[in-house]
């Protein structure tokens, strides 16, 4: 029994030897922000944006210091968000960086497929026109291609003419509603002001109606005398 239990152990040893001389079978591919600058946020009212990463079905990483936009944020890879996704070995991950919307869907910086094979000595940058430029790091993923991303995508002045657009829409709407809330607000007043006049003009006619009648009794009382 003793000596089966040595065997076992002896064969698991030696499985997991052979299995790390394998590159990449037991490496994890942590994903770490090593970099990002932001070229613009998509807020309309003046506030610091909320940005975040994240994969298709995975949870949001919340970027805590990105705030402003033209300023280059640095990390160590040990924050407390750290890593942001781990990397499968042949497979992609649809990953994205984001701004949360306080009145719409949630704007989209850029969206792309990262994949471990795009990292050229553990780093890989990714830009995007106008948007960002972001540099990950992953020390166990190993890659044969480019080391930096330009994402493919409408040009920017296409971008912006779809966002004016976007933006002028909601404007309008906003601007319809709030004009149809005026004139009810106008139309609500002015009803009630009628009604008001008019309970006034009633009360004035019976006071002077009553009035009327005290001093043709006065005069009646004046005669019987």
């Amino acid at each position: 029994m003793k000596r089966c239990q040595f065997l076992h152990h002896r064969f698991m040893l030696v499985s997991f030897l052979l299995l790390s001389l394998i590159p990449g079978i037991l490496s994890v591919r942590l994903v770490t922000l090593d970099s990002i600058e932001i070229f613009n946020t998509h807020e309309w009212f003046p506030s610091k944006p909320t940005v975040y990463f994240s994969c298709k079905g995975e949870n949001k990483t919340i970027l805590p210091d990105v705030k402003q936009s033209d300023v280059l944020y640095t990390f160590k890879g040990k924050e407390s968000w750290q890593p942001l996704v781990e990397l499968p070995e042949q497979k992609c991950k649809r990953c994205g960086i984001y701004e949360m919307d306080t009145y719409k869907s949630d704007d989209v910086f850029d969206e792309w497929e990262m994949c471990s094979d795009d990292f050229i000595n553990g780093k890989y940058e990714h830009f995007k026109q106008g948007e960002f430029n972001a540099t990950f790091l992953c020390p166990d993923c190993v890659g044969s291609g480019s080391a930096v991303h330009n994402s493919t995508a409408v040009p920017q002045h296409e971008e912006g003419k779809s966002e004016n657009n976007s933006k002028m829409i909601i404007i309008v709407i906003f601007s319809v509603l709030g004009s149809i809330l005026v004139i009810f607000v106008s139309v609500f007043a002015y009803k009630y002001w009628l009604r008001r006049k008019r309970e006034q003009d009633q009360l004035r006619f019976l006071k002077l109606f009553e009035e009327g009648d005290e001093i043709e009794d006065e005069i009646t009382l004046g005669h019987v005398i």
